[in-house]
Parts: structure tokens; sequence; C-alpha cells
């Protein structure tokens, strides 16, 4: 599994993908964060709280190549037929994915920073905010990563990853449209009412479990698509 995240890491970084991601989300987050800064808002959370939509345009393309690429090259039949288990290579691509996305979210502590030495005060609820995000962001690559092995097309998975999360993060407001059991699942998959609660920094423990379920079911489901695709492939 560590050869993996290696491997897939240095991929990124030796493209000039992840950097043009990152200077994207960093030049979207300081259109956001200027007007707070200018207008002397002292809570980033807001700001941190639309990062959150950033990031259903960024992931979906940070996702798109991790497993999408190796079946299109056909180097997929090799890594499922190595020593190396499906769980530990689906694991390790998700954490050298998860690992360029907490590259990205440390540049964005610059911010909060900023703001502190403008005279803003740091509280529980920035806290809150930041763990959420990463939490979210677990979510968001867990979905990337199970769109990506559905297709050897990257733009596919683009499109599904992007739509996915894009229902997900308008289920809450959907829900309030619709009703029944139809209102009950699109409230079960909004991840957006949990992350607002991070947001104004209440720590429970049932949004954790929510996020860590969330992205464990969808990793789970990666691992199903491919270990079907081999035993099809006898």
């Amino acid at each position: 599994m560590a050869a993996i995240f290696w491997k897939e890491v240095k991929s990124y970084f030796y493209s000039p993908m992840a950097y043009i991601l990152i200077g994207l989300f960093i030049l979207l987050t300081s259109i956001i964060f200027l007007p707070y800064l200018r207008y002397g808002y002292g809570d980033f959370n807001d700001t941190l709280a639309t990062m959150g939509f950033i990031l259903i345009v960024v992931i979906p393309v940070l996702t798109m190549r991790i497993l999408a690429e190796d079946r299109k090259h056909g180097t997929e039949v090799l890594l499922i037929t190595s020593p190396v288990n499906i769980t530990s290579m689906v694991i390790g691509k998700f954490l050298a994915v998860y690992f360029v996305f907490a590259v990205m979210t440390v540049l964005t502590f610059v911010y909060p920073i900023v703001q502190l030495a403008f005279g803003a005060k740091f509280t529980v609820q920035l806290i809150g905010g930041y763990i959420g995000f990463m939490l979210l962001g677990a979510t968001y690559i867990a979905v990337g990563v199970f769109a990506s092995s559905l297709t050897e097309n990257q733009v596919i998975a683009v499109i599904i990853s992007y739509a996915s999360l894009l229902i997900m993060w308008l289920a809450d407001s959907m829900s309030n449209v619709v009703g029944g059991f139809a209102s009950k699942l699109l409230s079960w998959f909004s991840i957006l009412s949990r992350y607002e609660d991070f947001n104004r920094g209440i720590l429970g423990l049932s949004p954790v479990v929510y996020y860590l379920s969330f992205t464990a079911v969808f990793l789970f489901l990666t691992i199903r698509v491919i270990e079907k695709r081999r035993w099809s492939q006898g």
C-alpha cells in the first residue's frame, strides 16, 4: 500500500495537474476571502463553507485519473494480479489523493493567520470548521475514486463524480421539496447539513461517524467494482 501511495503522490507532483488544481483552488478561495478581509469580518468559517462548494469542482478533476487511467492503459490487470490485494491498492490510491487535498488545505491556513494579524480572535468554530472540511474532503474523494473505477474515460469519471457530489450537496434543499421516503433518503445523503454543525463549532460524534462511514462505503463499493472486473476477466 505504501508503494502505491508514494507512486501516486509522485505522479501528481511530477505533472502539472496538482499544481494547477492547487493554484485554482487557492485563487478561488482568495477571491472569496478578500471581501471578508476588506469589510473586517473576523470569521473565516463563512469562507470555509464556500470552499466546500469549490471542492465539488476541484475533487472530480483530482480523482478522475486515479483508477480510470490504469484501466485505459491496461496496467489495472497488473495491479490486481500483483501481491498487493485490491483493498490495499484502493486505499493507497485514496490516501494519495487525500494527501494532495491535505496540502491544499494546509495552504489555506494563511487566511485565518492574516485575519489574526488584523485583530481577529481565534475561535473553537475555526477548529470545528477545519475538522469538518477535512472530513468533507475525504467523502468527496471517496466518491471521486468510486466514479473513476466505473470507467476508463476520465471525462466520464469527472461527470459522474461532479453530478453525484452536486446531488449530495443539494440533497438537503431537495428533501424539503419532496416528501415521504424520498425526503428521508435525500436527508440521509445530505452532506451539507452535517458540515454546518462543524462550521458552527459543534463537534459531535454522530457527524464524524457519518462522514467516515460514507467514505468507507464508497471505498468498499470501489473495491467491489474492481473485484467484479477481475473475476469477469478470469
